[in-house]
């Protein structure tokens, strides 16, 4: 009995050494750096950062400042895409602005699920309604530059591989869903703390959800006023207007502190120095004699003189053109302004022939533009130049159209370039050449699909073709099929 006994200890005892063993090696395979699940509020901080310097102020950027001439190509990539060699056409231009947006929405997905019904953040709704915010803003630019995508089949690693295109109609009635969805969960009592400083875009603290409304319903109003060749809805596009921003203050804008965290188009400068300054840009800020040329622009560092790149046939060097004089280490990125509101508002009253609120509008966004942080001509000073160099150009609902798009286009230079870009190409689709772009090449209509779908889902290949179609399709919105 005592030996029997004694076995039976030792069994136990290995058997318990054993389970510890075992519960050790899980522990030592667990790998610490790569949890498999992550709080909601630390994942939408990156998605945040994300979308401000990977998307926003990426090489969509780039490219659109360019397209636009906000800037000129004078060197490497940027001089491609100015003579229009290879860059519009390739699939390798846009890949890592392509991975970046789906990264996002991939991310912003989880949050979705997490703080949904039967989620493990059930009821945590304001920080459901940032990501669905930050979703259509994500899902928007990458439908707006490029069309029809992958989207409902898409985001679905190890299940669907090869993802079906969407239509870009389709998507854009997910994007006003997406937004409406926001809006009411962003309105709703919770439980779940607030984001405090993971939210890098607004503080995270009481009056920050009040912003994220009106960021949201600033959206609504954008992508109302893309939808204008569609179906247009003037009197939609105010009401969305008038319920986002008021001031400055409120708009979405991510700050650099210009050591940890620096702004995309100096930290571009500085390390490519692809961009030279552009004629037809500064031609359009000299013949009204506006204050912003003489802070616009500056000689090459080290230069004497401020030599402007002509569109479309600059040399390509480096060191000779002059440059940037706003772009700096703390320039922010806007994902949407104030100044935009106020341009939409004026545009919607001036298509409804209402032009005293359009003037009242175009006024304030100038104020507002003139006063971004890296310009900081004062509202006195911006109110003498609309009333001595801009009312006088709003002698027909047509001429104060086209005056209030010029200003908007000004105001865009360079952070905002893709909005300028969007514009450009929706004014076209209704007919209107209201902004005069000097380069006599091809005007690219989109940007190409990222090189990594191109050569692994078929879809995504068959759409791209050759890449040619960027000359010759407009996307939906501009009056194209896809």
């Amino acid at each position: 009995m005592k030996r029997y006994i004694n076995n039976l200890i030792i069994a136990c005892c290995a058997v318990a050494v054993f389970s510890c063993s075992e519960d050790t090696m899980d522990d030592i395979n667990k790998n610490v750096n790569d949890p498999t699940d992550v709080a909601s509020n630390l994942i939408i901080t990156d998605v945040m950062t994300s979308s401000a310097f990977s998307v926003t102020g990426s090489d969509l950027a780039f490219y659109a400042s360019v397209y636009v001439e906000h800037n000129v190509g004078v060197y490497n990539q940027m001089y491609n895409a100015e003579i229009r060699s290879n860059e519009p056409t390739s699939s390798t231009t846009y890949n890592n602005s392509w991975n970046a947006i789906y990264q996002n929405l991939l991310n912003l997905k989880t949050i979705v699920e997490k703080c949904s019904e039967g989620g493990s953040e059930e009821g945590n709704f304001h920080t459901l309604g940032i990501a669905q915010t930050l979703t259509a803003y994500n899902l928007a630019i990458l439908t707006d530059v490029m069309g029809d995508v992958p989207w409902t089949e898409a985001l679905q690693p190890g299940v669907i591989f090869t993802p079906n295109l969407d239509s870009q109609e389709a998507i854009y009635t997910e994007i006003f869903d997406l937004l409406d969805n926001a809006t009411t969960n962003l309105a709703k009592e919770t439980t779940f703390p607030a984001l405090g400083s993971q939210d890098f875009l607004y503080g995270g603290n009481a009056a920050s959800i009040g912003k994220w409304i009106k960021f949201a319903n600033g959206l609504k109003a954008r992508y109302t006023m893309r939808l204008s060749n569609r179906t247009a809805d003037y009197d939609q596009v105010i009401t969305y207007a008038n319920a986002s921003f008021t001031s400055a203050d409120e708009q979405c804008q991510f700050d650099y502190n210009g050591s940890t965290t620096k702004s995309p188009f100096q930290v571009f400068f500085d390390d490519r120095d692809y961009f030279g300054a552009s004629t037809s840009f500064h031609d359009k800020l000299t013949v009204r004699n506006d204050p912003r040329d003489a802070i616009f622009f500056m000689p090459y560092p080290g230069a004497d003189d401020l030599v402007f790149a002509p569109n479309g046939t600059p040399d390509q060097a480096q060191g000779v053109y002059g440059v940037s004089a706003i772009s700096s280490l703390t320039a922010p990125t806007y994902l949407l302004s104030y100044h935009e509101i106020e341009f939409l508002k004026a545009e919607a009253h001036a298509r409804n022939n209402d032009l005293d609120e359009a003037k009242t509008a175009l006024k304030n966004a100038i104020v507002a533009a003139c006063g971004k942080v890296n310009i900081g001509i004062s509202a006195a000073d911006a109110e003498t130049y609309y009333e001595d160099e801009v009312l006088p150009r709003l002698t027909t609902q047509t001429e104060t159209l086209r005056e209030i798009m010029v200003q908007k286009y000004i105001a865009f230079f360079e952070e905002e370039a893709v909005e300028a870009y969007n514009d450009i190409r929706r004014l076209r689709a209704m007919g209107e050449d209201f902004i005069q772009l000097d380069n006599p090449l091809q005007f690219p209509l989109r940007f190409t699909y990222g090189a990594e779908d191109v050569t692994t889902n078929e879809n995504v290949r068959t759409a791209y073709g050759d890449g040619s179609y960027v000359y010759t399709e407009n996307v939906w919105w501009a009056g194209g099929s896809r």
